[in-house]
């Protein structure tokens, strides 16, 4: 954007609570040398002017692609489509300076020592600003935040705009356009030149900034650099930092000293194991980027559901993501819907967290059906899934179903499930019907367990025992 000004002698009344926050001068100006905004609050913030050193065209370029980032994501959280909340993100650019406005004047003492924020610091400064708008405006938010400052929106009614997508595409253009430039020196950026050394290829990059323009202007002293270093002294392996970043591109957006190691201190107070970090960034990079309240939330429930402290330290090495679903919407129903099966909830928890993240009624509904329709009771189905808390996570049609069909020609009772589930996380084609193959041929029968948990040796051991029992005794 090469100059947009917008200068307002008036009061914004788009706040919290009917709050009126009279504003002597706001000045949001975009330009291809600064970002300048002035302003005096009366209440709120201070009572003093603001006065903003010069930020750089990239750096402005990117809090406002985070300060996007943060919206869209709030958005979606209050259920709109992917498509209403690009529409509303595309017809919001007073709001989004409104915000820029905002994460300035609350940080203002950073900004005054040349001092860049960082991802968490940006979403911790606005998202409790949009959750009191949402409280204020409900449903009637998205049209709040598209005519902003306009107070007279909570008449207006919601309509639905076929979306146009222009100009978003053209912003993510112009990021992902950035990443083939060439500096100064005929070479592309140092930061890009940096992320290939560690084995990002230019399209990974690409496509990295794609999903997240803002990554395109981060810088490499700053902020990319620091966190790859830090990674590779905790023994990620350099082969794993493309994974890492594409995953989760707002890690080079974290201050080092202020959040990401902070956040790591608070993890293994808890029982992450320091030991395993470079395996928990590489399974769930996310989960460095999640608040102490979001983490405090969920260990909360883990506790009241009768885990340990060693325990939760050991799911959460194991199975970083749980910290990412909610308690509320995923995992008290999901404990509640297991329970009701007579399933020890926390066991099931320790031994297979993942499962607390499928969908009850695209998952865990069907599974429970398909037994309970082959002639297994509900208390059956609780043994089960007691027994092998991974069997909910296979698919019915690509998993159990063709298993079970090979199952009833194997010549074993159904009860024998109820002993070893585990049957379905055996390779259909790799291990079952080889094993029951040469089973079948010597004659003999092992029990379900055995077939397929014994090594090669001690299955050939275990038949061969077998078989001389049924020879006839001198």
């Amino acid at each position: 954007m090469s100059g947009v000004s917008v200068i307002r002698s008036a009061r914004i009344f788009f706040m919290p609570n009917d709050c009126l926050i009279p504003t002597q001068r706001v000045q949001v100006s975009f330009s291809r040398k600064l970002f300048s905004c002035r302003a005096k609050f009366d209440s709120e913030i201070d009572d003093g002017s603001v006065n903003l050193k010069v930020v750089s065209p990239a750096l402005l370029t990117a809090e406002k692609e985070e300060a996007k980032a943060v919206l869209t994501l709030f958005l979606k959280k209050q259920g709109l489509s992917n498509a209403i909340a690009a529409r509303t993100i595309n017809k919001s650019d007073l709001f989004i300076n409104h915000l820029l406005l905002r994460l300035h004047l609350i940080h203002k003492s950073r900004y005054l020592v040349g001092r860049e924020l960082t991802t968490l610091e940006i979403r911790d400064a606005l998202n409790p600003y949009l959750e009191s708008l949402f409280e204020e405006h409900g449903t009637h938010l998205v049209h709040a935040v598209e005519n902003f400052p306009n107070r007279s929106i909570k008449e207006k009614t919601t309509t639905t705009v076929p979306v146009s997508n222009s100009t978003i595409d053209t912003k993510k253009l112009r990021a992902v356009s950035r990443v083939s430039e060439l500096g100064p020196t005929g070479k592309l950026r140092p930061q890009i030149l940096y992320l290939m050394e560690h084995g990002l290829k230019l399209e990974q990059i690409k496509e990295i900034t794609r999903k997240f323009p803002a990554f395109a202007y981060y810088s490499l002293e700053g902020k990319i650099k620091p966190v790859i270093e830090f990674f590779l002294d905790l023994g990620v392996p350099k082969s794993d930092i493309p994974t890492i970043l594409n995953k989760r591109p707002q890690l080079c957006g974290i201050s080092l000293t202020e959040n990401l190691k902070p956040t790591m201190l608070f993890l293994e107070t808890l029982g992450v194991d320091k030991k395993q970090w470079a395996k928990v960034i590489y399974r769930f990079p996310a989960l460095l980027t999640y608040s102490k309240q979001k983490v405090e939330t969920t260990t909360g429930f883990l506790y009241e559901m009768g885990i340990s402290e060693e325990s939760v330290g050991k799911i959460l090495t194991r199975c970083p993501h749980i910290i990412s679903y909610s308690v509320e919407e995923k995992l008290r129903p999901t404990a509640e819907y297991f329970h009701s099966l007579g399933v020890d909830v926390a066991v099931l928890l320790y031994r297979s967290p993942q499962t607390f993240g499928l969908s009850i009624e695209g998952n865990l509904k069907p599974v429970t059906q398909f037994f309970l329709e082959r002639g297994y009771s509900m208390e059956d189905v609780g043994t089960m899934i007691s027994r092998y808390g991974a069997l909910y996570t296979f698919s019915l049609a690509e998993n159990i179903v063709p298993k079970w069909d090979f199952f009833l020609t194997m010549e074993y009772s159904k009860s024998e499930l109820i002993k070893f589930p585990q049957y379905f996380g055996y390779s259909l084609e790799g291990r079952i019907k080889p094993r029951h193959a040469i089973m079948k041929k010597s004659g003999v029968m092992l029990l379900l367990n055995q077939l397929l948990t014994l090594s090669d040796t001690d299955f050939d051991t275990a038949l061969k025992k077998k078989m001389n029992k049924l020879l006839p005794k001198n």
